[in-house]
């Protein structure tokens, strides 16, 4: 590097510091190069600490760029090695399996075609080194099931015996020694229709900002409601949610991938009828699996926002044509309807029916 070369090693406390304040544009732009190119100078070590620190706190830099896969095998190490590394675990595994493919590119990601010398001479040998740092009893069984069970051939035989053991004889667990989970400092939502991303977007909706946020995300959501454990009702919906203050209303549409619903940052409390709302927006994800699949509709007509009374569930906006609020649901019909009014047309289908849907508290961290 130009430090090296002209010596004057003086300057690169500088330089770490102006990389340091100016993280996200240097580090977005290539993460995979640049780390590579800090971890090979060991005068950068503050430096170092710091990428990684990010990266464990906002993985997708990194883990979601294209380059990931050119990781070299001692930075993937440190990574997997590391406490705060704010990833699933399972994610962990998907993206180091990832990783190895693409150093055996010639290999099939069908297990079922490998042949013994694929098994023993290249997965292996690739894999070994990062078994030990995958926290495979922190996996749910399921997932093992699914994910991480097809591999057996390329896991040592002990860890997969005592994976049968600890997910099919609970009693016999204590007798695992097995890593505690990571410390991630990641925000946890008790969501069982979106995940982090989701909330991440909602939460730079809200406060308005062209920049999606990451990990940092200013808000919690407290759940409040879920129709599928706390009764599917108009009266259990406002038994758990009146008088809560801002919240976020998230619906599965039955039968397809999309969710759909608003936010609401008043309450439900009351037999107001309409109530204004400048800052209420309903949305939609045609795909809830590929959040660039989202569409936003942000209130036009606000004095017709929200509309709230008891016989009726989370409904948004106004019925000015005679039928359906923008987003509806009556108690006396348990139907959901939808028809543009006082909101933009983002492609909510006019009748449907809900598989599952929850209400989110919102609060502004301190």
């Amino acid at each position: 590097m130009a430090v090296y070369e002209l010596n004057i090693q003086s300057l690169i406390p500088r330089i770490e510091e102006y990389l340091i304040k100016h993280r996200y544009k240097f580090l977005q732009q290539n993460p995979t190069r640049i780390i590579k190119t800090i971890y090979q100078n060991e005068s950068f070590t503050n430096l170092l600490d710091f990428c990684l620190s990010k990266i464990c706190e906002e993985p997708e830099i990194l883990f979601d760029s294209e380059n990931f896969t050119s990781l070299k095998a001692p930075i993937m190490e440190l990574l997997l090695n590391r406490d705060d590394l704010c990833l699933e675990e399972i994610e962990i595994w998907d993206n180091l399996l990832k990783w190895t493919f693409a150093q055996n590119p010639t290999i099939s990601k069908d297990v079922t075609k490998w042949n013994k010398e694929e098994v023993t001479v290249i997965m292996e040998r690739t894999l070994h080194r990062y078994i030990h740092l995958v926290r495979f009893y922190h996996i749910s069984s399921e997932d093992f099931h699914d994910k991480v069970y097809p591999l057996k051939e390329i896991l040592p035989k002990d860890l997969i015996n005592n994976l049968l053991t600890f997910y099919l004889a609970p009693n016999k667990r204590t007798n695992i020694d097995k890593k505690l989970p990571r410390k991630s400092k990641c925000d946890k939502y008790d969501s069982v229709i979106v995940n982090f991303q989701h909330f991440a977007l909602f939460a730079s909706w809200i406060d308005r900002k062209n920049n999606n946020y990451l990990r940092n995300i200013p808000y919690n959501f407290n759940l409040l409601y879920r129709s599928s454990s706390d009764g599917d009702t108009v009266k259990k919906f406002h038994e758990k949610t009146d008088n809560k203050g801002a919240n976020i209303v998230i619906a599965k549409i039955k039968y397809t991938n999309q969710i759909i619903r608003g936010y609401n940052p008043l309450d439900w409390g009351g037999n107001y009828g309409y109530r204004s709302a400048p800052e209420s927006f309903i949305f939609s994800f045609e795909d809830y699996k590929n959040t660039d699949t989202k569409k936003i509709g942000r209130v036009v007509e606000k004095e017709y926002a929200i509309y709230c009374y008891s016989n009726y569930g989370p409904t948004f906006g106004s019925n000015d044509n005679g039928g359906s609020c923008d987003l509806e649901l009556r108690s006396s019909s348990n139907r959901w309807r939808s028809c543009p009014n006082s909101y933009p047309d983002i492609g909510i289908p006019r009748n449907y029916e809900i598989e599952n849907y929850e209400v989110f508290q919102v609060v502004k961290k301190n």
